[in-house]
């Protein structure tokens, strides 16, 4: 697989996010029959399409045929959820409305738009960023370093513009002036300067924009609805149930008692956790919907983000920890039907069964009590995460054929998680570069 550098991901994200506002302006003057601004911020960006172009490249980049403009359409659709989920949650407003087509989830994605972004993932993976590797190697590396450095640095301020804007305080400026008095009266003159001009074409650009009323929450109940409390709470649930259920498993079909912790410290499973936290957040809204409706959707986002996963943890780690290629109908070992099934299943069970009465249990906590542990929690998995990552990273050096070099952090390493301590965490990792 392609090694990405930072460099690397922040070029593809600038020039597909330029590529994107592009397609999106044609497209929309074309419909409109005149010139029509669709970028979310001030300047010639769709953000959404940069995302998306580099979760394709780095996730997808195995995949080819018809699984790649699948999984590529299940990304685009995923990426579009999301982004309009959260800006309905922070800014209490819709950009954009598929509600007049066919197969629509909540208006905020369909599968014409989703299917037709699939198409352009699969020429991005497979063409687009060989051609774009290509014209960044013949540039000189200070001319482009120099470059990117601008481009980040008016991304920034059009980014901080178009917050002003959407939250009402570039109407304000002295209610930014004391929530911001860090900000220097330059970077004010200039942020007022393009919010006024983002509000002028922001009309134009979005008519069928419609303000979602804002729905006040019951102060005095810990972790009410699905606000952040309970979405960490759920984490560490779904960490530990996770945990539990694939030792179960492997007892009940390897025979053999065997460590599925993600982390150096505790029974959590990172992708189950996380799995629940994303599957709670996206499909809350939808909890009285049909089994049908949750088993696919469960099904279809289980299987991305297992193969996600597997991708991310291989080009971060140099390792693979789990591989179903013994298994019919996988995708390069890193996914298989049956267990997407699973998913489904688990969504199902999540969002009919399980979620409701923990839901009612964490809301009977305390205050005072719920929104400490919490914070001690996330400080906890934080700094758990950070020291399974060292050790995991030293444990891949240690196999490699060529020597590293000790510092005062890898003989503490070393002496803390030997290789004897590492196999029995992680018995399943295997070693792939």
């Amino acid at each position: 697989m392609i090694q990405f550098t930072g460099y690397d991901l922040l070029w593809l994200f600038f020039i597909y996010s330029f590529a994107g506002w592009i397609l999106e302006t044609v497209v929309a003057t074309l419909l409109h029959r005149k010139f029509s601004n669709r970028g979310l911020v001030n300047g010639p960006l769709c953000i959404l399409y940069g995302v998306g172009a580099v979760a394709m490249s780095v996730g997808l980049q195995e995949l080819t045929g018809i699984w790649l403009f699948l999984f590529a359409s299940l990304y685009a659709a995923v990426t579009e959820f999301v982004a309009g989920k959260l800006i309905e949650k922070f800014y209490h407003k819709r950009w954009w409305d598929y509600g007049e087509s066919k197969w629509n989830l909540d208006g905020y994605i369909c599968l014409p738009v989703s299917l037709g972004k699939g198409a352009l993932g699969y020429v991005v993976v497979r063409y687009a960023n060989r051609w774009v590797f290509h014209l960044l190697a013949i540039l000189p590396e200070l001319l482009i370093h120099i470059i990117l450095l601008v481009l980040i640095g008016v991304l920034a301020v059009d980014v901080l513009a178009s917050y002003l804007l959407v939250t009402g305080k570039s109407r304000h400026p002295e209610k930014w002036l004391k929530a911001n008095n860090k900000i220097d009266r330059f970077r004010i003159r200039l942020g007022n300067k393009i919010s006024d001009s983002i509000e002028k074409r922001m009309t134009k650009a979005y008519p069928k924009a419609s303000f979602v009323e804002k729905v006040t929450k019951d102060k005095t109940v810990f972790a009410k609805g699905c606000d952040f409390y309970k979405i960490v709470m759920l984490f560490f649930v779904g960490a530990f149930l996770g945990d539990l259920t694939e030792t179960i498993f492997c007892r009940i079909t390897a025979g053999v008692w065997m460590s599925r912790s993600s982390v150096v410290w505790g029974p959590f499973s990172i992708v189950w956790g996380l799995a629940i936290a994303l599957v709670t957040a996206m499909l809350y809204k939808y909890k009285d919907k049909s089994d049908g409706f949750l088993f696919w959707t469960g099904t279809f986002l289980g299987g991305a983000y297992e193969y996600l996963c597997s991708v991310f943890t291989e080009l971060v780690f140099g390792k693979v920890f789990w591989d179903y290629s013994w298994m019919p109908f996988n995708l390069g070992g890193r996914i298989n039907l049956l267990y997407c099934f699973f998913w489904g299943i688990a969504a199902v069970v999540w969002m009919k069964i399980l979620y409701p009465k923990l839901s009612g249990f964490i809301e009977k906590i305390p205050k005072k009590i719920g929104v400490p542990l919490t914070w001690f929690l996330v400080v906890f998995m934080v700094f758990d995460m950070a020291i399974s990552g060292l050790a995991l990273n030293r444990y891949h050096e240690r196999h490699q054929s060529a020597k590293t070099p000790e510092t005062a952090i890898t003989k503490i390493l070393d002496t803390r998680f030997p290789d004897t301590r590492m196999e029995r965490i992680y018995p399943s990792a295997k070693h792939v570069r």
